[in-house]
């Protein structure tokens, strides 16, 4: 499977997202989608990011985008991470790991020496029409979502 890059069509989803609904990228065509990729609910760098991009939702509601965040957890543990830190993105549930597969985000990771899969923490800032337009692998969390949201800003 090839990377999703810049200018590429982003791979369609749909998956239980928390509350027990679905969510699925191709009922947000005509918005912007702004798709974050986390490795795991209520860990330190993954609170910060989500609170982050709860506190800006408005500015990029403003913008004509919805925030969707995803990771590998269970429905069940996204509803207790938004209920205890009062979290207004929504939260995708990928257990089986395809749409993390398909956008190239499930990787082989390192950690004292010790190799493991994981989630390679990214956003992607996906068109109206459902192109890839900003790509960020590798995410340090501090000032990401500053820089996501002024990319989204800047697509008009």
């Amino acid at each position: 499977m090839s990377e999703v890059t810049e200018n590429s069509t982003a791979p369609d989803f749909k998956l239980p997202r928390d509350g027990g609904e679905t969510v699925q990228l191709s009922d947000y065509k005509g918005k912007k989608v702004v798709l974050f990729f986390y490795p795991k609910d209520d860990t330190k760098g993954c609170t910060v990011e989500a609170i982050d991009f709860t506190a800006k939702l408005g500015e990029f509601e403003s913008a004509g985008a919805v925030v969707i965040g995803m990771s590998p957890d269970p429905v069940k543990k996204h509803d207790k991470f938004i209920d205890k830190h009062d979290l207004k993105v929504i939260l995708a549930s990928d257990e089986e790991k395809t749409t993390l597969d398909a956008y190239s985000v499930w990787k082989e990771k390192s950690m004292y020496g010790k190799k493991y899969m994981g989630v390679e923490r990214s956003t992607f800032v996906i068109d109206e029409n459902g192109v890839v337009k900003h790509a960020w692998r590798k995410v340090k969390v501090p000032g990401h979502v500053d820089a996501v949201l002024e990319a989204v800003q800047a697509l008009g």
